[in-house]
C-alpha cells in the first residue's frame, strides 16, 4: 500500500516536511540563497573588525603581566613590504575604511567623472539625543539633490543577479583583509534601471541627496540611478 506524501510518519513522530513545487519551490531557494549571501557578508564584515583590531593591539604584555600571545606565523609569509596596515588613530567602522594591499579584489580605479570618496567621509559627527548625525561641509551640501555619479563596490539586497536596490562601499565588504568604514563610506542606491551584481567597481549616475537624520545610519543616497561604464 503506498503511502501518501503528506501521511504522519510512523511511531507518532513528526509529520513529514511537505515537500514544495513550482514558485513556492523557487521561492524557497532564492529565501536561502539571500541568507546565505547574508551570512557570507556578516563572516567578511566580522573578520575585518576582528583584523583591525588585531592590528590596534599594542605589542609587549597584556593586562596583569601576563606574556602577549605571539603572533600567528604563515606557513607561506608575505615578502617584505608586501602588508598593509590601517592608518594610525582610524577606528574600524569610521571614515573611508581600508583597502589592504593584500586583498585579491583590486580597489578603486581613479575616475576624474565621479565624486571622489574623499569629500564624501571629510565630515564631522555629532551625538544627539535621537543618535549620531552626521555634521555636512559646504561641499557636501552642495551635493544635495543634484545628478551626480558614484563608483563603488556593490552591496546588494538579496540574491538575485541584477539589483535595484543596493549599497555602494568604498572598501568591498566582502574582503577580509580590509577594514570596513562607517556610513559615510557607503551610498544607498535605487536604481531605475536594474544594476547587475558584480565583484568588480560599479559606477551608477542619479539624483543624490544628503541625509541629516535618517532613520536607518544612512548619510548619503542616489536616487533613479542607471548604470554607467
Amino acid at each position: 500500500m503506498t503511502s501518501s506524501p503528506h501521511a504522519a510518519p510512523p511511531h507518532g513522530g513528526q509529520p513529514w516536511p511537505r515537500r514544495l513545487h513550482g514558485p513556492a519551490r523557487a521561492g524557497a531557494r532564492q529565501a536561502a540563497g539571500a541568507r546565505v549571501q547574508i551570512t557570507a557578508f556578516a563572516l567578511a564584515l566580522l573578520g575585518g573588525l576582528a583584523g583591525a583590531s588585531q592590528a590596534q593591539t599594542p605589542s609587549g604584555t597584556a593586562k596583569g603581566n601576563t606574556p602577549a600571545t605571539p603572533p600567528v606565523v604563515l606557513s607561506s609569509p608575505l615578502p617584505p613590504g608586501a602588508g598593509g596596515s590601517p592608518p594610525a588613530g582610524v577606528p574600524a567602522g569610521s571614515g573611508a575604511g581600508f583597502h589592504s594591499p593584500n586583498s585579491p579584489i583590486a580597489p578603486l580605479p581613479d575616475r576624474n567623472d565621479v565624486v571622489p570618496w574623499s569629500m564624501l567621509t571629510d565630515l564631522t559627527k555629532k551625538t544627539t539625543r535621537d543618535g549620531i548625525v552626521p555634521v555636512f561641509n559646504d561641499a557636501q551640501k552642495g551635493l544635495d539633490k543634484t545628478v551626480q555619479r558614484i563608483q563603488g563596490f556593490m552591496m546588494p539586497m538579496n540574491a538575485r543577479a541584477t539589483q535595484t536596490h543596493f549599497l555602494l562601499t568604498s572598501v568591498p565588504l566582502t574582503c577580509s583583509f580590509c577594514m570596513p568604514g562607517g556610513p559615510e563610506s557607503m551610498v544607498e542606491v535605487k536604481a531605475k534601471t536594474p544594476v547587475r551584481y558584480s565583484l568588480e567597481p560599479v559606477v551608477v549616475e542619479g539624483r543624490f541627496t544628503v541625509l541629516t537624520n535618517d532613520p536607518y545610519g544612512l548619510f548619503y543616497r542616489m536616487v533613479d540611478a542607471v548604470p554607467v561604464k
